[in-house]
C-alpha cells in the first residue's frame, strides 16, 4: 500500500480524477484505532461554474476555503446538520474542485467501524453512504483542512484495479436545486458493487465510461 502522490490530487480535470479514486482506499488511524475502505463510488464538483457546487460562482466562505487551495486536503462539511460529508480537494491553488466520497467497501478496522456506527461488524453496507463511511472511519468536520499526506488520514494505492468497462457514470444524488447540472453524469461507480450508496437501473442515465 502507497499513498497517492501529490501530483495525483493536482490533476485539472476532477471528472478524470473522480473515476481514477476508484478503487482507491482512504485510510484513517486516530489513537491507534486504524481503520480503512476501498472507493466504490464518488461524484465530481467542477468548480465556480457548476451549478451544484459549493464554490458556484467563485463563491467563498469560512467552509468553502479550503476549496480554493491546491489540491490534495480534505473537505468535509455537516449535511443537513447531522451527517459530515467527505471530499477530496483537487486542482490547482484558486481552482476550487472536489470529489465528494459517497460510498466505500470496509477492508480493515471492522470493529471499530462498528463500535462507531452501532452496526454489525460483519455488515457488508456499513461504510455504503456518504455519511455512514465518514462515521464508520472517525471522520468529521474538524478534519476539514487535512493534509491528505498525513499520518493520521490519507488515500493510498494498494494495486488494486477496475475493468473501465465496469465505471458507470450517473446524474448526481440530491443535487436537484443545480437545474440542467443535476442531471450531468458525474457520479461514478463500480459496476453492481454492493456496497454503492443508491443501486443503479440500467436506462439512459447510466452510461459506461
Amino acid at each position: 500500500m502507497k499513498k497517492l502522490e501529490a501530483a495525483f490530487y493536482l490533476q485539472p480535470d476532477v471528472l478524470q480524477v473522480s473515476k481514477d479514486l476508484l478503487g482507491k482506499l482512504i485510510v484513517t488511524n486516530w489513537n491507534n484505532e486504524f481503520t480503512s475502505g476501498r472507493i466504490v463510488e464518488t461524484e465530481a464538483y467542477a468548480g465556480v461554474t457548476d451549478r451544484a457546487s459549493h464554490s458556484f460562482g467563485t463563491r467563498r466562505t469560512a467552509r468553502t476555503e479550503v476549496m480554493y487551495s491546491s489540491g490534495g486536503l480534505a473537505y468535509v462539511y455537516l449535511c443537513y446538520g447531522i451527517h459530515h460529508l467527505f471530499n477530496v480537494v483537487t486542482g490547482p491553488l484558486d481552482n476550487p474542485l472536489a470529489v465528494l466520497i459517497r460510498a466505500l467497501e470496509p477492508v480493515e478496522g471492522l470493529t471499530y467501524m462498528a463500535k462507531r456506527t452501532g452496526s454489525a461488524a460483519g455488515d457488508s453496507r456499513i461504510t455504503a453512504g456518504p455519511g455512514k463511511l465518514t462515521k464508520a472511519l472517525g471522520i468529521s468536520v474538524q478534519h476539514s483542512g487535512y493534509s491528505l499526506q498525513s499520518r493520521k488520514m490519507f488515500l493510498a494505492d494498494d494495486g488494486f484495479r477496475i475493468d473501465k468497462n465496469d465505471i458507470i457514470a450517473t446524474p448526481r444524488i440530491g443535487v436537484d436545486y443545480a437545474g440542467d447540472d443535476a442531471l450531468l453524469p458525474y457520479r461514478f461507480t463500480i459496476r453492481n458493487h454492493q456496497c454503492i450508496s443508491v443501486r443503479i437501473k440500467t436506462n439512459t442515465n447510466s452510461i459506461i465510461v
